[in-house]
């Protein structure tokens, strides 16, 4: 998300009365909106636009939620929250596996949606280097990480140490600093247990596309670098 705009969230729902309170809401907020009301038309003006989170209706003309949230994380990791009226547990997994960050069921109070929005932008992590985007998106209710809507593989305490270098991109960690990110009880294990945790990290992000994106830097620790 850019830090020096006004973020902007495109809500998708094709029921107008409630599209027109949740812009309003979110305006009151300082965002900016954009409103769809049919599926078969999200895609593309993501792809577009790229808006900084979606708020995404299930039940929609032209083309269902899961199957425009599917199409949508094909190639983005734009912050996802699905809303519907569906509360059966099933709907609400596939949601989840499907991609979506989070999941609303109707009926809901408006400031609730706000607060999910907020959180949502605050631990979405992405930067861009030139035209190449390279973007990890962190959940911390599920210590799961997602680079370009892929799910990575990750023990908590990998999740911790990816946590912890995709925080400040560019920045080499020392490995005391590491070992504290990685392990909150503060136990005494070697330095090195860092570097087989690394290693181990490393390779699930190349295997997930990445090209080497954590570099070793002698004599002091690791940087997460853009691909």
């Amino acid at each position: 998300m850019a830090s020096n705009r006004t973020p902007r969230i495109l809500v998708v729902e094709d029921e107008p009365t409630l599209a027109m309170m949740l812009e309003e809401v979110l305006r009151a907020e300082g965002y900016e909106t954009e409103r769809i009301g049919r599926g078969d038309e999200v895609a593309a003006w993501v792809r577009a636009n790229e808006p900084d989170a979606v708020l995404l209706d299930l039940n929609l003309p032209g083309r269902n939620g899961f199957d425009v949230c599917r199409d949508i994380r094909a190639f983005s990791t734009v912050p996802l929250i699905m809303i519907t009226g569906r509360v059966e547990e099933i709907d609400r997994l596939l949601g989840l596996e499907l991609g979506a960050d989070d999941y609303i069921c109707k009926p809901f109070a408006a400031r609730e949606v706000v607060a999910r929005v907020r959180a949502l932008l605050r631990r979405a992590v992405t930067w861009r280097d030139g035209s190449a985007p390279h973007a990890l998106v962190f959940d911390d209710a599920r210590f799961e990480a997602r680079f370009h809507g892929l799910v990575l593989d990750l023990t908590p305490v990998e999740y911790r140490l990816l946590k912890a270098l995709g925080d400040k991109p560019g920045r080499v960690l020392s490995r005391a600093q590491l070992l504290d990110a990685i392990y909150v009880d503060h136990r005494v294990v070697s330095d090195r247990t860092v570097d087989s945790h690394v290693k181990n990290v490393r390779r699930k992000l190349i295997e997930a596309g990445a090209a080497e994106p954590i570099e070793s830097v002698y004599g002091v620790g690791y940087k997460l670098v853009p691909s």
